[in-house]
């Protein structure tokens, strides 16, 4: 390797280190928030789907409950039915 192309190599690696150093202090400082933002939105959209199946289920438990409890209070009031 000449001394020329080490010369290139010794200077392009700290431009290229200092330009992702200078990249990453932009994302951070004007990106992450954006990118934390939308992450959140889409968490709290999704814990919102998976809470309407447990509403749902919730919901169909208090109705087959309700319809046992009158069944039940049916048979009792009418024993002889059976």
């Amino acid at each position: 390797m000449s001394s020329a192309t080490s010369a290139l190599i010794w200077w392009l690696i700290p431009i290229a280190a200092v330009i992702a150093v200078l990249f990453y202090v932009l994302w951070v400082t004007k990106f992450q928030e954006r990118f934390q933002n939308e992450t959140t939105r889409s968490v709290s959209q999704f814990q919102r789907f998976q809470n309407s199946f447990r509403d749902r289920a919730e919901a169909e438990a208090v109705a087959d409950a309700a319809t046992q409890a009158a069944t039940e209070a049916r048979e009792r009031s009418n024993p002889t039915e059976h």
